[in-house]
This record gives structure tokens, C-alpha cells and sequence, in this order.
């Protein structure tokens, strides 16, 4: 291959790694079509089947992306917990989210969602429930996952109306006063 199919393809690659990170973030992995991921990404669609062997692997591709960073702070943070509150009040539940709660159609996606919940909001509770002294830190810390997931799913929906209309800032404040972590 010459040197300038090399950067073409290695461009494309980037392209179709962004403009996928940015579809399955504001629609989720389901709701993001290969051809929607293309024309985004300005490149023909079928080189997502050639470079990362399909929809399911492009994923995992962009969720691998998040690894090479830092490992976030963990949702007790008070800026933390209302990033992650203001993200699904902007653009709904990804697939971590609702892996937590649904299994997602595609094993490997699901497996790859879990890999990252675990990663993203379960490990770095884990640490500090770890670094606290407590006792059983990755039940812990999981239990505070699926309570942090449940309200913010629960919000979402609009299933319990008080809670959908409620100040973000007030929902943040409220959730981490009942993880025991307020301010």
C-alpha cells in the first residue's frame, strides 16, 4: 500500500472513531445506523465491515478509546455525579446505562458495556470504599452504581414526574446525601 492510501485509510479510521463516539453518545448503540456513522464521518459506509469488522466491534473500538485516559473520578464526587446526571438529561442513556439494566441485543456490545460500567463508575468506587476501610467494597460499590443508575434512569423516563422536573443541581445534591456523601 503507498504511503498516501496508508494516511487515507488511517484518516478514515479517525473519522468513522468520532463521528461513531458522538452517534452511539447522543442515540446509543442501537439507535446508530452504519450509514448514519458513515455520512457523519464523510466516508463510505462499508469501511466499517474493513476496518473494524462491523458495527458491534466499532463500538467496543470507541469504548476501548476511553482507556487510554485516565480512569474518571469516581460518581461521589459532586462534580462527577452531575456530569453524569447532566449527560443523560442532555442526551439520554447510553448503552452503559441501560447495559446496567437491559441487556443489550449484541452479546459482545453487552459484554463490552459491562467492561466499561465497571471501569467508568463500579472500579474507582471500589478504591475509595477500599482506601475508606469498608467492609465488602465491591458489593458497596456496586449497590451505589444500581441506586446512582436507578434515579437517573427514573429521571429520565419522566416515570416519577418530581423527580424528572426537579433542579439538576437539587437531584445531585439529593443523590449523594443518600449514598452518604453529601456536602
Amino acid at each position: 500500500m503507498s504511503p498516501g492510501k496508508q494516511r487515507d485509510s488511517a484518516r478514515s479510521r479517525q473519522l468513522l472513531l468520532a463521528a461513531a463516539a458522538a452517534l452511539f453518545a447522543e442515540r446509543g448503540f442501537d439507535r446508530s445506523t452504519t450509514r448514519e456513522i458513515g455520512e457523519r464521518a464523510g466516508v463510505d459506509p462499508a469501511l466499517i465491515a474493513r476496518y473494524f469488522g462491523g458495527k458491534a466491534q466499532l463500538y467496543i473500538a470507541v469504548l476501548d478509546l476511553d482507556r487510554t485516559s485516565a480512569r474518571p473520578a469516581d460518581l461521589l464526587e459532586p462534580e462527577r455525579n452531575l456530569m453524569l446526571v447532566n449527560g443523560v438529561d442532555q442526551r439520554g442513556p447510553g448503552p452503559i446505562f441501560r447495559a446496567a439494566v437491559t441487556p443489550l441485543e449484541d452479546p459482545a456490545v453487552q459484554a463490552a458495556a459491562m467492561d466499561m460500567l465497571h471501569w467508568r463508575l463500579v472500579d474507582p468506587l471500589c478504591e475509595r470504599f477500599t482506601r475508606e476501610g469498608l467492609d465488602r467494597p465491591q458489593l458497596r460499590a456496586e449497590m451505589t452504581v444500581a441506586a446512582f443508575v436507578g434515579v437517573v434512569l427514573s429521571r429520565h423516563c419522566g416515570a416519577l414526574r418530581t423527580l424528572a422536573e426537579a433542579d439538576t443541581d437539587e437531584v445531585v445534591q439529593l443523590v449523594l446525601d443518600m449514598l452518604g456523601h453529601g456536602r
